[in-house]
């Protein structure tokens, strides 16, 4: 296993950091007619396939890069934020999930426009093409409310919701339905450019485990969620993908100081915040996880369905790390706290960004030195071994699924099984 060829790895251009100390870096970059930008939303980037493509998820289960044929949109500056500010001003859906719990404060209210204090703009990087940016766009759901669990929005089911926002959207862009026209391409990209007068047929919706279609941002276009979608993007497009939805998560997270509780502005073109009482600066968090294939003498695979989980989902077993912890030493708690089983020699073998918020996936292969499972009820309520047969025989009749192509957790079973696994179709 390669770490850059894992999907949320890869990437082509070049962050340009020390660029982010120029204050004026989002203002000049929206004025520069090369510049492109992505949409962000909630875990989600606007995409679209060329014209009359068949959508490469659908008849392929997960499938794999389809020759580059599903592709960020990239819009101009003017496009973009006409988009994200339709977009911010509709109302939301209503629903039960949103209301504060007893004894607990609201969430801070979004903010309503997006100058460069206040993280609506983002700066990616820069190729020989000119700068990339990210808009962010306000989500379907509200971020969690003071006193609620932190990732609550991490494994809350997705809807079909937003259409509200969407017609605005359609509305602020001047843009119906009926209209198409050519993209405009960079050369040398893989992406295509959107300007407010060019859009494209929409594809067909995707059939997959992870994410539900939702609404077109603009005719042609669609929201795709990045962790159903991230194999199948080219290097540029998955690495811009993968920092935009990083970034935009921590944004929505972390509004106020964890010193003193005050606001916090967006510095650095949106790879800082700085308090505005004690000035303290705070940085994009990464929360280290551990997650491994662990094998037996008989180079078994122990595999876990999570509480959580549809039925027949199974994955390796993953874990954070703790406060005074090596990684090490995190993979046997692990492995011992959920399934009892004890592991001795753990070697890593690579890592990949999984920003749903903000994970660091730390990859290993791990020895058991047990096979008796007992799984904890907990987190885990089934935990099993299996041999290559009957990984591939389980898979091809529906009673395992694995999990996400853009996982590590797919990368890691597929170097232990040789390849790809081969599925009913």
């Amino acid at each position: 296993m390669i770490s850059d060829d894992l999907p949320l790895s890869r990437a082509s251009v070049d962050r340009t950091a020390v660029a982010r100390a120029d204050e004026e870096l989002i203002r000049r970059a929206r004025a520069d007619g090369r510049t492109r930008v992505l949409l962000v939303r909630d875990g989600s980037v606007v995409m679209r396939t060329p014209s009359g493509d068949a959508d490469p998820l659908v008849g392929e289960g997960w499938g794999r890069r389809a020759g580059g044929t599903v592709r960020v949109a990239f819009l101009d500056p003017g496009t973009a934020e006409a988009v994200a500010r339709a977009a911010d001003a509709a109302p939301r859906d209503a629903e039960p999930a949103d209301a504060a719990p007893p004894g607990t404060a609201p969430a801070d209210p979004e903010p309503a426009d997006a100058e460069p204090g206040d993280g609506g703009w983002l700066f990616l990087g820069r190729d020989d093409d000119g700068d990339v940016l990210a808009r962010r766009v306000r989500p379907e759901h509200s971020a969690p409310r003071s006193g609620a669990p932190s990732d609550v929005l991490v494994h809350r089911p997705r809807r079909d919701s937003g259409a509200a926002a969407d017609a605005a959207i359609a509305a602020s862009s001047g843009l119906t339905n009926g209209t198409s026209s050519s993209p405009s391409t960079s050369s040398g990209s893989t992406s295509s450019t959107v300007s407010s007068s060019a859009a494209h047929t929409a594809p067909t919706s995707p059939s997959d485990v992870d994410a539900e279609p939702v609404p077109e941002p603009l005719p042609g276009l669609r929201w795709v969620a990045l962790r159903a979608i991230g194999a199948e993007l080219s290097d540029a497009d998955a690495g811009l993908a993968t920092t935009a939805v990083a970034l935009d998560a921590w944004h929505a997270r972390h509004p106020r100081c964890p010193r003193c509780g005050a606001p916090t502005t967006s510095t650095a073109a949106g790879w800082t915040r700085r308090c505005t009482v004690d000035g303290s600066e705070h940085y994009p968090r990464t929360d280290p996880a551990v997650i491994m294939a662990v094998v037996d003498d008989s180079d078994r695979l122990l595999l876990g369905h999570a509480a959580a989980w549809a039925p027949h989902r199974f994955s390796t077993l993953a874990g954070f790390v703790e406060a005074g912890e090596s990684i090490e030493h995190a993979v046997r708690r692990e492995v011992a706290e959920e399934t009892t089983v004890l592991v001795g020699d753990v070697a890593y073998v690579g890592s990949q960004p999984w920003p749903f918020p903000a994970s660091l996936m730390l990859g290993f292969r791990a020895r058991a030195l047990s096979t008796d499972v007992v799984v904890d009820g907990v987190e885990l309520t089934e935990a099993r071994w299996f041999s290559r047969d009957e990984l591939a025989a389980a898979v091809a009749t529906g009673d395992l699924v694995l999990p996400s192509p853009a996982s590590i957790a797919h990368a890691l079973i597929e170097d232990w099984y040789g390849g790809p696994v081969p599925t009913s179709d």
